[in-house]
Order: structure tokens, then C-alpha cells, then sequence
């Protein structure tokens, strides 16, 4: 008969492991922030390929891109939601999360971007129930599927990062560094560099990444919202272009 890990006597199995080492929110902030996560962010490009499009992006102004729409963009929008979603979910408070949800929702602009935010978050809730089984996460993975809550993206995040015991600073500079890793993947697939400037890219947005994060903890909800009005427009073009490579 086969016995399972920790059911012999001093072996505490991986859960308790990883517990007592305080690994546990650094791997899941790791396997979050994989591109292999399947979230859904590979589809998106967040507007890069209608900048793409416009010939209004080349290699040498894709750094300065990201920059703008790290710290006027998602760092203000998104990741700000991610911080309140996060605090509201750690105190148990489930209808101020709703709030930071519809507020968020209610500030994308674009039919595009508010769908691209809407079918991420949900599959993150759906599948970060599964993966890690907190009855947080179940229980607003219900409500948006009862459309009681739109569920977007950096939300869900939020709500996923709190139950599983990840800091809020921690979760918030985790899902900045995802958005770059999805935008210079996008970047890659749109022949606007290589594999070897992408790793260059990542890793000069890290000071912008920091920047945009402290900016994020500081804000309250009446401050979310993006003023990248130029993403908007690319956006819109983009929901119109007879062909497109990425869902926004």
C-alpha cells in the first residue's frame, strides 16, 4: 500500500515545508508571475499592437512605452486596485472589494480593454481556486460568475495574492513585473525585438517597477485611473483593424 507524503513520522510534507522555510508567498508570486501560468495575459498586447500598427512604436521608443504605461497606466489603474483589493480581502471585507472592482471597471475606457480585464481576472479566479483552494477565492469567483462583480484582472490578483498570504507590497510589484513580461512577449511576437533586448527591457523597467509600486501603496480608490489617453486611442483603432494578432 502506498502511503502519502507525511504520513510517515517525521515528514511534514511539502505544504509544511514550504511553511516553515516562509518560501510560501515568494513561489507563489513565482508561479503567478510564469509566463506558463495560463491567465490569459499571452493574448494581450495592452495597446502595444496598435502603437504597432500606427508605426508609432520602434525598439529604441519601447522602453519609454512600457515606462508610460507602468507609471501612468496600469501603476495607477491597475496596480492601485491590486492594493486596495488586497487590504479589503486580508480584513474580510468583501463588499469593498466588489466597489474597487466596479470603480476599476467603470475607469477602462475601451470596449476592448474592459473585456481583455474581465476574461483574465475571471480566469484567475477560477483557476486560483483550483490551484490553491481558498474559500476566498471560490467565493468571489462566484459572485462574478452570478455578475455580481465584473472581476477584472488586477483584482482577482489582489484577492488571489491576500488568501494565499502574499504582502501586498510583494503581490503588487508581482503583477507590475507580469504586465512587463506580457508586454515584451507581445513585443517579441510583433518583431519589435529579440529574446536578447527583452531580458534588456525587463530589467531596466525594474527602477520604473519600484517607482510605480510605492505610488500604488500611497493611492486610495478615488485616485485609480489611467491618463495613457494615446493607449485609449490605439485601443480603439485596434478593436476596429480588419486584422489583429492580439485581443488588445
Amino acid at each position: 500500500m502506498y502511503r502519502k507524503e507525511g504520513d510517515i513520522a517525521g515528514d511534514p510534507g511539502p505544504a509544511a515545508t514550504t511553511a516553515a522555510t516562509g518560501l510560501g508567498p515568494l513561489l507563489v508570486s513565482l508561479q503567478l508571475t510564469d509566463s506558463a501560468f495560463p491567465s490569459g495575459f499571452y493574448t494581450l498586447s495592452h495597446s502595444l499592437e496598435g502603437y504597432a500598427q500606427a508605426g508609432a512604436v520602434d525598439a529604441e521608443s519601447l522602453p519609454l512605452l512600457l515606462a508610460d504605461l507602468l507609471l501612468h497606466g496600469v501603476g495607477p489603474a491597475d496596480a492601485t486596485a491590486l492594493a486596495l483589493a488586497h487590504r479589503a480581502t486580508a480584513a474580510g471585507d468583501p463588499e469593498a472589494v466588489v466597489r474597487i472592482d466596479e470603480h476599476l471597471f467603470a475607469t477602462k475606457l475601451g470596449r476592448e480593454m474592459r473585456q481583455a480585464a474581465t476574461r483574465t481576472g475571471r480566469q484567475l479566479l477560477d483557476l486560483g481556486h483550483e490551484v490553491f483552494g481558498r474559500p476566498e477565492i471560490g467565493a468571489y469567483y462566484d459572485r462574478v460568475v452570478r455578475r455580481e462583480a465584473p472581476g477584472t484582472q488586477a483584482v482577482a490578483a489582489g484577492i488571489v495574492y491576500a488568501a494565499t498570504g502574499v504582502p501586498v507590497r510583494q503581490a503588487v510589484a508581482a503583477d507590475l513585473f507580469a504586465f512587463c513580461v506580457s508586454f515584451a512577449g507581445a513585443a517579441l511576437r510583433l518583431r519589435l525585438t529579440d529574446h536578447r533586448t527583452a531580458q534588456t527591457l525587463l530589467r531596466g523597467a525594474a527602477p520604473v517597477i519600484e517607482t510605480a509600486v510605492d505610488a500604488a501603496l500611497r493611492r486610495e480608490l478615488d485616485d485609480v485611473g489611467a491618463t495613457v489617453f494615446a493607449s485609449d486611442v490605439m485601443s480603439g483603432r485596434h478593436e476596429r483593424a480588419e486584422a489583429r494578432l492580439f485581443a488588445s
